[in-house]
């Protein structure tokens, strides 16, 4: 690992001006920069540390919408009772990511902006409707995940929380690679004011809409409305853990068993 300047801002304001220098990368929980750093895949000349950040920390839930702080780590979230009111299958999610270790470092915000195409997350991100916060505006689920690592963020922007409505209705289903605990496909669903969603990860080069299987459940959801379902393995992942025609026949039926689930 190269030499390496740092930094520890105590307020989003400090953390942005020192993200704006050259090359430099922006530490949350660190689960997946640090590993690449340690492998040479990644070799900031600066790291700008978001532990401090009071600010970035916390729950709350106001009507119905509960909103995250991007530190709050996933341990943290599995263990909010708040969340497991309002949204279980949030809580859920949040206590099936990695390990003890990941879940006590991770955090939701980190998750996001890396957008690993296994990531659980963003599948409840984009599966509730969710809305991103940054230093300097609002993204919707729907436009902030654009690709493998890619994101709308640009360039020294910050994550600063995520808001997510509370659904009438949702699950998480998770077929994990077990070594890992990365979805080798994960199915999100929900309904509720935003209408029926179905997102899923691990399959793709993101996180993903299945919007045939949105189609079948706004008319009628039950799982029975997935029975014999079918979906396209077209643009899907294939690699040693499975082949795209095998996460394509794991996404209805695991958005089936998430559907009877609520």
């Amino acid at each position: 690992m190269q030499a390496f300047a740092y930094s520890n801002p105590a307020s989003v304001a400090d953390a942005a001006k020192a993200a704006a220098g050259a090359n430099a990368k922006i530490l949350a929980g660190g689960q997946s920069l640090l590993p690449a750093m340690k492998l040479g895949l990644a070799a900031p000349e600066a790291l700008v540390d978001l532990s401090q950040i009071a600010e970035l920390k916390g729950i709350t839930v106001s009507g119905n919408v509960v909103k995250i702080g991007a530190m709050t780590t996933h341990a943290q979230v599995a263990a909010s009772a708040e969340v497991a009111k309002a949204i279980p299958a949030l809580a859920d999610l949040a206590s099936h990511i990695g390990d003890r270790q990941v879940r006590n470092r991770g955090t939701i915000g980190g998750s996001l902006a890396n957008n690993d195409p296994a990531a659980c997350y963003p599948a409840a991100v984009l599966g509730l409707g969710a809305t991103i916060h940054t230093n300097t505006r609002t993204i919707a689920a729907d436009a902030f995940f654009t690709g493998l690592y890619e994101t709308a963020l640009k360039e020294g922007e910050i994550i600063t929380a995520v808001s997510f409505p509370v659904p009438e209705k949702a699950a998480w289903q998770k077929f994990k690679q077990p070594a890992s605990r990365f979805s080798i496909v994960g199915v999100f669903v929900s309904k509720g004011a935003q209408g029926v969603r179905v997102a899923v990860t691990g399959a793709g080069a993101c996180v993903f809409r299945a919007k045939e299987l949105e189609a079948k459940l706004a008319s009628n959801w039950s799982g029975a409305a997935l029975q014999g379902a079918s979906f396209p393995p077209d643009g899907l992942n294939t690699d040693l853990h499975g082949s795209a025609e095998y996460r394509a026949a794991l996404i209805p039926v695991l958005a089936q068993r998430a559907v009877a689930a609520t």
